[in-house]
């Protein structure tokens, strides 16, 4: 019992961030990094085509488990041939990004808006979310629309109880997953705030 009280209690404190990568007494910087607007580093890395070069310049937004180091799996021939250059970056907390304590759905539209402007990919870019990243997407289709030349989910994690997803086809796809999936979205549903406790 007091292994879980002692659980509880530290699930409910804030985060502190005392080894930020690059700080004293923090893990080394190895990716190349972007300070944004706010002061934080945002960490990526590219592949593909130079960006001079490139008919379609993509960023990608990893999952719960990813990286920065995620890229769209295509032979190195039809990435030439096609002119595709990739950036993946850590998302906020992730990885050597620093976190953002402000963080919401705007922000992370922000970071993707930031990380494009940096890296001169022009005023139009395609953006791809794997899993988790997909509410990234979400967030950029909503707040920078006019910045996206296209959007892709890849495996996004979707909304079971969606009322107008027909009850059949919802209940055979969710039963489809592995069961540790199931029982994410389950405490997705059941306690919103164990989840966020389990994400950070």
């Amino acid at each position: 019992m007091e292994t879980f009280l002692g659980w509880f209690y530290k699930a409910f404190q804030p985060q502190k961030y005392s080894s930020l990568c690059g700080s004293p007494g923090g893990p080394p910087v190895t990716a190349q990094r972007l300070r944004l607007k706010d002061g934080r580093f945002l960490a990526y890395s590219e592949s593909g085509v130079p960006k001079d070069k490139a008919q379609f310049k993509i960023i990608l937004a990893h999952g719960f488990t990813g990286s920065r180091l995620d890229f769209l799996r295509a032979s190195p021939e039809i990435i030439e041939e096609m002119g595709i250059y990739m950036v993946g970056y850590y998302r906020a907390g992730h990885g050597e990004s620093d976190p953002n304590t402000r963080k919401w759905l705007g922000s992370e539209a922000s970071d993707v808006e930031e990380l494009a402007d940096a890296l001169e990919l022009g005023q139009k870019f395609f953006l791809v979310g794997t899993s988790m990243g997909g509410y990234v997407v979400w967030a950029c289709l909503k707040y920078i629309p006019h910045r996206l030349a296209g959007a892709a989910l890849v495996a996004p994690v979707i909304n079971y109880r969606w009322p107008r997803f027909p009850k059949d086809l919802s209940k055979e796809a969710y039963y489809q997953q592995a069961v540790g999936d199931q029982w994410l979205l389950r405490v997705a549903y059941y306690a919103p705030w164990l989840l966020n406790w389990w994400v950070n």
